[in-house]
Formats: C-alpha cells, structure tokens, sequence
C-alpha cells in the first residue's frame, strides 16, 4: 500500500489526541454527505418532473411529426410523404392542419388554436385517453361538424353542452373592410361534441379546439393541405433509427421531429432549471469543503510531533504533504459515497411510499406524490463533481499549512 495513503487512512479512523477534532472531521464527512444527498435528490426531482410532463404530452402528441421546413403547410399527396406513409416501420399516420381562430360565443371573441384531424388520428395519438364527458368520439355526422376543446377552454364555453359556436378567420390574401368586416371573414359552425380533452398543460387546455380535417382545410381555404404528418411507429422499432431513415425519405422540405422536438421550448427551459439548480448546489458543496480545511488545520497542528517522528523514519516533506492531502481526499470521497447511498435511498423511498405529498387528498394533483427518477449519468457526475470539488478545494490549504509546519519543524 502506498505509505502516505496509509498514514491517511489511520489518521482518519484512528482517536485524535484532542477530541474536537474527531468532532470537526465528522462535521466534515456529514457536510459533504448532505450536499451530495441534496444533489442526488433535487436532481432526482427535476428527472420525475421531466419524465412526468413528457408521459402527458405523448397522449396528444405523436411519436413523430412530420412538418414542412418552409411554410406553414404542403400538399397532402406530396410523393415524400406518401413514402413515408408506405414505410415498413409506420404503423398508423394521420394528417391535420392547425392554426389560429377566432371563436364567436354569446358575442364573446376569444381566440384559439383550431387542429383538423381526421378519422386515423386516435390510433396514432392516446387521445382516446383524455377524454372527458358523456359523449362519442366523433368529429362527423351527415352535414354536422362536432368540435372537441380543451377542459379550459370548454369551461370559458359554459361547459360541456354549449350548443355551437362559430369560428372565424380572415380570407386569404384580403384585407379586411372595418365597415363590413364579415364579407372578409369565412365562418363556420362547430356543433357541441359533450366531449373535452385534459392534457394538464395550458398550451392545450386553454387553447386548443379539435375538429374535423375537411372542415379546417374549408375554413382556413387550404383544400387538400396539411400542416403536419404524424406517425406511430410499429412496437419494437427503434425510434431513432426510424426517425434518421424518414428523414432521408423526406429529404430537405420536411423536418421530422420526435416528442422531445415537438415540446423543445419546454423541456429547454426544465434543462435550464436543472442546470441551475446544479451549478447552485455545486456551490453549496464547496462551501461544505471548508469543514474539511478546518479539519485538516488542526490535524496538521496535532500530528507536530509525528511529523518529526516520520522524518527520522526516512519520509521525505513531500510525502508528509501528501498525507495531509490523501486525508482530505479520503474525508472527501467519505462523505460523496455516504451523501450517494442516502440520496439513493431517499429517491428509493419516495418512489415506493411517497413520503413527500403534493396534497393532503389523493387526486388533487397529476399525482398524489413528488415524482422523483434516478438516472445513472446524474449521479456520475454529481460524484465525479463532489471529488473535484472536493479536492481542489484542499489543495492550497493542505500545502500552505504543511510547508509552514515542516519549516518550523526545520528550524527547531
């Protein structure tokens, strides 16, 4: 073994000659064991969050979109997208067109996001899922069109059964006449559905009205376009791999995009926060490590003595430093290993009992419990990060006291 990692490791565990410093050392450890817990959980929390979110929008959402890279909208029968319509990989694929409206109740304008679907688009989305009301899910009946809105925005209607409601949008390519501006404006009537959507985001919720693809293509006068492709993928097949093959099949008028892409402005900002509350508790663990520098302060002044004792034994002054430096490292990955094991064993807990509640009902929230999900590379780097942060910071102490007390141990 090497000798000065085992002079280290005796120092560490063996009883100091003043018992405030097997006091301090043990503050050390558990300071760095907290921050590393507290990073191990926060960063656990942001990954359930993260998971959480992204398992809602997959029920609206399709796992892949085909969308135009230039314009809002292409030709429904484009030859790229009929092959990837024929791909083996494809297992259902739906077409829609969404854009902004102007929706007329009671004399009450608001203005929403209006998506076509048609009839295939509840095998590729889990819309089916959330769903709420008495009522089926059909958008079409004879010369009916049924729309189907967000929980938000049926609630500004006056609930499930509000009759109809008119959607308006300005004419291609006309300027509107402020002294008649209907002869401007193409309308059309959407029949309550007693049906709405719940995504539990407000994007969706508040905004969002779904109705039938004929009838968008007709109002927004975008006859036999789409605004978008979206695609399920057959069971087993790898997205990724699919995604870089349709993409070449699309070639450079079509982007396809997966879940992650579709929502890329909210899961950025979740990244962003994640990266903050990171750097945050990065902070948090560096000013743990001073425990460790006055730690290793007064050991340096209780070992005077058997500093002498190990120069008449033929160490040299470098390898007495390197004792002092191999003790901080230790109370360091000490305290990192520990601080791991109760993060691990807190994000455990909370996964099988939920020990921390979002409220004091079940069914207030999304879930009853905080979610929390652990991933490998996370904790690599909060443990590779707590060492070097560890070790850098007793670096300059550790060689500064040291070369002072071998100086003074020279000159007596």
């Amino acid at each position: 073994m090497n000798f000065p990692f085992f002079i280290a490791c005796r120092y560490l565990f063996s009883k100091k000659r003043h018992n405030a410093i097997n006091i301090i050392s043990s503050i050390a450890v558990g300071g760095v064991a907290l921050a590393t817990m507290a990073m191990v959980c926060v960063l656990s929390g942001f990954n359930g969050f993260h998971d959480l979110i992204g398992g809602l929008f997959t029920t609206i959402d399709p796992q892949l979109e085909v969308v135009p890279t230039k314009g809002k909208v292409a030709a429904a029968d484009d030859p790229h997208l009929d092959a990837i319509r024929k791909d083996p990989a494809v297992a259902a694929f739906s077409a829609t067109l969404n854009d902004d409206a102007l929706i007329l109740f009671k004399g009450r304008p608001t203005v929403i996001r209006l998506k076509g679907i048609d009839e295939r688009y509840a095998d590729v989305t889990g819309i089916r899922q959330i769903l709420y009301g008495k009522g089926d899910f059909e958008l079409q009946r004879a010369n009916l069109n049924y729309g189907i809105p967000g929980f938000g925005l049926a609630n500004s209607l006056g609930g499930l059964q509000f009759g109809e409601v008119e959607i308006c949008v300005p004419r291609k390519g006309e300027q509107i006449n402020l002294l008649n501006p209907a002869e401007n404006i193409n309308v059309g009537t959407l029949q309550s559905s007693n049906l709405c959507f719940q995504v539990y985001q407000s994007k969706y919720d508040n905004n969002y009205m779904l109705c039938p693809l004929s009838f968008a293509q007709d109002l927004f006068e975008k006859q036999g376009c789409i605004s978008a492709l979206e695609l399920k993928l057959k069971s087993g097949a790898d997205e990724a791999d699919v995604k870089e093959r349709l993409q070449k099949l699309a070639g450079p008028t079509f982007k396809v995009m997966d879940r992650y892409e579709q929502q890329e402005g909210t899961f950025n900002v979740m990244k962003i926060e994640k990266l903050f509350a990171f750097f945050f508790l990065t902070f948090i663990a560096l000013v743990a490590c001073f425990n460790i520098i006055g730690s290793l302060s007064m050991l340096i002044i209780d070992k005077r003595d058997d500093v002498d004792t190990l120069r008449h034994l033929g160490a040299t002054d470098k390898d007495i430093l390197r004792i002092f430096l191999f003790e901080g490292r230790l109370i360091t990955a000490l305290g990192a290993i520990i601080g791991l094991l109760l993060g691990l064993l807190l994000c455990f807990l909370q996964q099988e009992y939920g020990l921390l509640r979002l409220g004091t009902t079940a069914g207030s929230f999304i879930v009853d419990a905080y979610p929390v999900s652990v991933r490998a590379e996370d904790i690599l780097v909060i443990f590779v990060t707590v060492i070097v942060v560890g070790f850098l910071s007793v670096r300059y102490p550790v060689s500064y006291l040291g070369k002072r007390l071998l100086r003074n141990g020279q000159t007596s």
